[in-house]
């Protein structure tokens, strides 16, 4: 099966689960579109009306656009899930760290502390196992003192099946065993993604002019970059994001033409390439779309993800306390790169 007919016929809400899954932080739903293929109710917590909007759209379940703050009172929930802002411990967000005001990991923390979930998992930027590794652990630690087991593992999305070079820290709470899901041999392309609209040029088409094809020349020069970086359909994309996709920067995401012309991907491609599949419908203005795309977790490997948890929720019932210590059970914290 196909790239685009298997994201489109298998990545669909099929709620299975009596348990319901709290997503905080959760975008347009990436990572809960993931989870509601594998069964599981969702509700979510944005504080972005136009990504709230989008979820609530497309997902069973309801997206609730609001700020959470410590006081913040969470409906029952037994598993949560995550992606506390990234832009403190961003490369591009110049790492302030604890020091920023969009930290969301105390309130991650604190709903974890509140509603006490079997499993949770929340996901974040690579940067916050370098510079701010010391208060990655500081997390951790705050995690394992309400009694739960922690794996973490940075994941490569293009090793899941999905075109795109995305690595991304995944971290799983749990009081069983959990197990990361096994990387795809196989490399999902970006023809394989958008081969059947890249290279057109349907209405509302924008091509970089010549100034600006003058800049990204500049920009390309300036930064050593040996291959133009265009989209190519026999590899996966560059890593997508906020500022690659609704920007115009010498980094844009764009497909180039075999006359030269670039032109800047349509929102539906950029989906595509996120692994979102075509029936998932946008709301919101042209940079308002970019950003909840750039922003998501991609549903593809959220999919694979879900799945896993669900595996290590099941085990839940069966390892007491005792078992875990009789068991001598371990985290699997690995820093391998899948």
């Amino acid at each position: 099966m196909n790239y685009i007919k298997y994201i489109n016929e298998t990545l669909k809400p099929n709620i299975t689960e009596k348990e319901t899954i709290l997503d905080l932080f959760a975008g347009c739903g990436g990572l809960a579109l993931g989870f509601e293929t594998a069964g599981y109710k969702t509700i979510g917590f944005e504080m972005d009306a136009a990504a709230a909007a989008t979820y609530s759209k497309n997902l069973t379940g309801d997206c609730h656009a609001v700020k959470l703050d410590l006081e913040f009172e969470y409906p029952k929930a037994e598993i949560i899930i995550g992606g506390p802002p990234c832009q403190p411990f961003s490369v591009g967000g110049y790492q302030k760290g604890i020091e920023d005001a969009r930290d969301g990991f105390p309130i991650f923390i604190d709903a974890v502390k509140k509603l006490k979930p079997k499993v949770f998992m929340f996901e974040n930027v690579r940067g916050l196992l370098y510079t701010n590794k010391w208060y990655f652990e500081l997390v951790i630690k705050e995690l394992q003192k309400v009694g739960y087991i922690i794996d973490y593992k940075l994941l490569n999305a293009v090793n899941f099946g999905v075109p795109q070079n995305r690595e991304r820290l995944f971290v799983f709470g749990h009081r069983a065993k959990f197990n990361f899901p096994k990387p795809h041999h196989k490399k999902v392309t970006v023809g394989e993604a958008i081969g059947d609209t890249m290279l057109t040029a349907p209405e509302g088409s924008k091509f970089l002019n010549a100034s600006m094809d003058t800049y990204v020349a500049k920009y390309e020069k300036a930064s050593y970059c040996i291959n133009p970086r265009d989209l190519y359909p026999d590899k996966p994309a560059r890593t997508l994001t906020c500022r690659n996709l609704a920007g115009a920067t010498g980094d844009m995401q764009r497909v180039r033409f075999a006359d030269g012309r670039r032109r800047r991907l349509f929102h539906c491609e950029a989906a595509r390439i996120q692994s979102f599949p075509d029936w998932f419908e946008f709301t919101g203005n042209e940079t308002q779309r970019f950003n909840q795309i750039g922003n998501a977790v991609p549903p593809l490997l959220a999919y694979q993800l879900a799945l896993a948890l669900k595996e290590c929720y099941k085990m839940d019932e069966l390892y007491t306390p005792e078992i875990i210590l009789q068991n001598n059970l371990q985290p699997n914290n690995v820093l391998t790169l899948f």
